[in-house]
C-alpha cells in the first residue's frame, strides 16, 4: 500500500499572517489549528537572555527603538509587541498577543500543550555576540532536556540558521541535534546537493526554487531533506507540493493544512 504524501506544517514566527508574529497568542493559535510544528527566531540581550525577535532593531514590532542586542530583558518586557499588527484587538489589552516572548517561555508552552510538537529555532546572525548566541542556546536545550533528541518527547527541537558556522557550532555542542541551512541564494556547491558541514536539512526561500529550479532535486538525491519558507500563496504550496517537500513554513498555517485536507 502506497503511503500517502504529506508534509509537515510550521507556522512561521507563530503563524505572522493572523496575529502578531513571535507573540504567545500567535503560537497558541499555531497549535489550535493543528500545525505540526512552529518557527521562531532567536537573539539575545544585552543582559544574556533570549528572546523571540526577528528584526535586529525594534522598530517595525514594538512601540521601542533601537536594537535588542543593547536592551536588558526587563526594558525589552516593558515594550508592546503586538499593537503594530492590523489583526491586534484595538479595544482591549491582551498580554498574549503584545508582551515580549522568551524563547524559555516558548519551550516551557510547548511542552504543556499536551500534544507533539516540533519547534524550528533559527539563531539570527551576524550578531555583536556571535558564538555565544548558538552556547546560550544549547545550555537553554540542555536544561530542558531538549539538546538530545528522543523519539517519546513530545517536544522536539531543529535548530536553522542561514550562518553555516552557526550549524556547525552546534553539530560541535549537540551532534544529534537535528539542523536546517537556510538559503536565500545559492552558495558554491549547494547546487549540486552538497550542504556545509553541520546541516542535514536544506532550507531554501520559496523564491530561490522558482529561480533554481534544480535546487531541491539536487538537495534531494543527494539524501537529504527539505523544508521551503515562505509558503503564503497557493502558487507557491503547489510548488512546494510538486516537489515533495519534507517541511512547509508558512504565514497561513490554516490555510496550508486546509489545502492538504482536500488532496
Amino acid at each position: 500500500m502506497t503511503t500517502r504524501y504529506r508534509p509537515e506544517v510550521f507556522a512561521h514566527r507563530g503563524g505572522a499572517d493572523a496575529l502578531p508574529e513571535h507573540t504567545l497568542g500567535a503560537y497558541l493559535r499555531a497549535l489550535d489549528e493543528g500545525a505540526d510544528g512552529v518557527e521562531c527566531d532567536v537573539r539575545l540581550t544585552r543582559d544574556g537572555h533570549l528572546v523571540c525577535v526577528h528584526d535586529s532593531k525594534l522598530d517595525r514590532t514594538s512601540d521601542g527603538r533601537g536594537r535588542v542586542s543593547t536592551k536588558t530583558l526587563a526594558e525589552l518586557d516593558a515594550l508592546n509587541f503586538g499593537s503594530w499588527h492590523p489583526g491586534y484587538p484595538a479595544d482591549a489589552a491582551l498580554p498574549d498577543l503584545s508582551r515580549l516572548l522568551t524563547l524559555e517561555r516558548l519551550l516551557e508552552t510547548l511542552r504543556s500543550s499536551g500534544r507533539p510538537v516540533k519547534l524550528l529555532i533559527e539563531t539570527k546572525h551576524p550578531s555583536r555576540y556571535g558564538a555565544e548566541v548558538e552556547r546560550r542556546l544549547i545550555a537553554l536545550l540542555r536544561y530542558y532536556g531538549l539538546a538530545e533528541p528522543k523519539p517519546d518527547d513530545d517536544l522536539q527541537i531543529t535548530v536553522m540558521s542561514f550562518a553555516a558556522l552557526a550549524l556547525r557550532r552546534v553539530r560541535a555542542q549537540a551532534p544529534n541535534l537535528p539542523t536546517v541551512y537556510l538559503m536565500e541564494m545559492t552558495p558554491p556547491g549547494v547546487s549540486r546537493g552538497r550542504l556545509p558541514f553541520g546541516a542535514r536539512t536544506g532550507g531554501p526561500g520559496v523564491e530561490l526554487i522558482r529561480a533554481k529550479p534544480g535546487l531541491l532535486p539536487a538537495i534531494k538525491a543527494a539524501g537529504h531533506r527539505t523544508f521551503v519558507w515562505t509558503v503564503n500563496e497557493p502558487e507557491d504550496l503547489r510548488l512546494v507540493l510538486e516537489h515533495r517537500v519534507d517541511g512547509v513554513i508558512t504565514d497561513r498555517p490554516r490555510f496550508v493544512l486546509d489545502q492538504l485536507a482536500q488532496m
